[in-house]
């Protein structure tokens, strides 16, 4: 086998993979590429023969880069202006999870979720829960000990309590149905059926990056959140534009296009019911929506 052949062979075995370890880490989708085509680059030059465990060098090199990164980039993070939301990906990201039993933990609330961990605890969790590793396998992947990694976990777990998510993923026949009505309630000003269709202790989470103007803290109750949207100041743009239905991190999501571009995104986190939206989070961050624009059809 000659070495480009290798070489791509490597890419192809082991490119998702890699993705997705770099996707969950970083919550951005360009940051996550960029991490995983600087690992193949250096893969291209390296002799692969001296590594006995390639999946576990992959997940060591992966996980690294997105800690250096994710501590370089905490500063930025701190002087956001706004809310911080993730990045979305559509269905043919190259992340084979948003087909399979994994899914879920590529929702975009799970995404969200883990931004209350530090980036260690970060890895460790994921690690542990999401690619199931065990915890000699962490510490060797994370230069720590293996005690050390199942005190960051507990850590991790504890953070996390009270973040609630369906016990069990929502059926996008059940989420086109609610976010269809939630979309004509919200075009037509409808205050009515926007008050079905939320939960009473719904959230609301804006990202416009600084660039765009949205609100910049959370806003919580369906009250206050209907009183949002159907301003008739507010959105007044979103309402002007294009509205696609399209898959984002496994579930249903709204588009908001306007020509060619999407201008603004719409993700859910519905009830454990499935009957209502209990959280909303409208991205307008154009650099977060730039890799999008090829799913407009």
């Amino acid at each position: 086998m000659t070495e480009a052949v290798h070489f791509e062979s490597l890419y192809r075995t082991y490119r998702s993979y890699a993705l997705s370890i770099a996707y969950r880490m970083l919550g951005l989708y360009t940051d996550a590429e960029d991490v995983v085509q600087d690992l193949f680059a250096e893969l291209a030059l390296k002799d692969t023969a001296e590594i006995r465990n390639m999946k576990s060098y992959i997940a060591k090199s992966v996980t690294n880069r997105c800690l250096n990164l994710l501590h370089s980039a905490q500063k930025k993070r701190e002087e956001y202006i706004g809310q911080w939301l993730p990045e979305p990906v559509a269905g043919a990201a190259g992340l084979p999870e948003l087909a399979a039993e994994q899914k879920d933990t590529l929702s975009y609330a799970y995404l969200l979720m883990l931004e209350r961990l530090t980036p260690t605890e970060r890895a460790v969790f994921l690690l542990r829960e999401v690619f199931e590793y065990d915890y000699g396998q962490i510490a060797d992947i994370t230069d720590k000990t293996e005690a050390n990694c199942r005190k960051i976990y507990s850590r991790a777990k504890k953070q996390l309590q009270g973040s609630e998510l369906p016990a069990s993923p929502v059926s996008n026949e059940r989420q086109k149905a609610v976010i269809t009505r939630f979309a004509d309630a919200f075009l037509h000003y409808d205050p009515n059926t926007l008050l079905e269709l939320l939960a009473e202790d719904a959230v609301f989470i804006s990202d416009g990056g600084g660039v765009v103007r949205t609100a910049i803290h959370p806003i919580s109750g369906r009250e206050r959140i209907i009183r949002l949207l159907t301003s008739p100041k507010a959105y007044r743009d979103m309402r002007s534009w294009k509205i696609q239905m399209s898959e984002l991190n496994g579930e249903i999501s709204l588009l908001f296009i306007d020509g060619t571009e999407v201008k603004s995104i719409f993700c859910f986190r519905m009830t454990d019911a499935g009957d209502r939206l209990q959280d909303i989070y409208n991205l307008k961050n154009p650099l977060k929506l730039e890799h999008l624009q090829p799913i407009i059809f």
